[in-house]
């Protein structure tokens, strides 16, 4: 589902991913661990072309995004053209951006009429299954200041959810909430796992990557250190970096 190779990205002077390779599977759920700074948002965010690659490649679905490929060198691809790629994509971020002058259902249902070219019909019929999926059927007609920061978070997981993507991808999505909501979040996140969904998580929620994540990336500098099983990584880590970050985290 992901092929990425040899993925650079700096910011001014500053190289923030030094090579990156990583394979994803369908239907599997990698979870990416690291210390803050160490490139995992930024990878995160270069898989959808929020931020533009200096160097490397990235496919999802065996299509290259942001760039097209002629002759030997990369083109970059229309806004338009990224825009249809990102279909396939959904994201949630750490702040949830949901429109506060809209209810939860047009929330949800932005993307796919205005954007999408939907029905409003087809649409709202769809989003108001998500909302039953996130367990959130009943808050269908509230608007976003009346839901507390996890339901919040779970309306923007069913609104990514909204377009049909191929490719979930969460951005460290419990970091900016109460820490007795960060488990309806996360047993929503397991659940999608559990129905076969491509997922790429960011987080420092350790218990979530051993119960639902196949595979455990670890970052640092830049750079992919370590990578493997759940029980591998987080029970038995074979490089002193990993070793070192889990012996603060856990």
């Amino acid at each position: 589902m992901v092929r990425a190779r040899n993925v650079h990205k700096s910011f001014a002077d500053v190289e923030v991913l030094k090579g990156i390779d990583l394979d994803v599977m369908p239907g599997e759920t990698v979870v990416i661990l690291g210390p803050s700074g160490s490139g995992k948002s930024t990878f995160l965010r270069c898989i959808n072309h929020l931020e533009a690659m200096n160097r490397g490649s990235i496919e999802v679905g065996g299509e290259q995004i942001g760039y097209e490929l002629r002759g030997n060198h990369l083109h970059k691809l229309s806004p338009r053209a990224i825009a249809r790629q990102r279909r396939q994509i959904g994201m949630v971020f750490q702040q949830f951006n949901l429109y506060p002058h809209l209810t939860v259902l047009q929330n949800i249902i932005e993307a796919p009429i205005g954007i999408h070219g939907e029905s409003r019909q087809e649409a709202e019929k769809y989003a108001l299954a998500l909302l039953q999926r996130v367990g959130l059927t009943e808050k269908a007609d509230a608007y976003p200041r009346q839901l507390s920061g996890g339901q919040q978070q779970r309306v923007a997981i069913a609104r990514a959810l909204a377009i049909k993507p191929k490719l979930m991808l969460f951005d460290e999505p419990t970091s900016a909430l109460d820490p007795e909501l960060v488990g309806e979040v996360l047993a929503t996140m397991k659940d999608l796992a559990e129905q076969g969904l491509t997922m790429i998580v960011v987080t420092h929620e350790i218990g979530f990557a051993k119960e639902a994540a196949d595979r455990v990336v670890f970052m640092d500098g830049g750079y992919v250190v370590e990578q493997g099983k759940p029980e591998d990584i987080l029970v038995n880590p074979q490089h002193p970096r990993t070793r070192a970050f889990l012996s603060r985290v856990i």
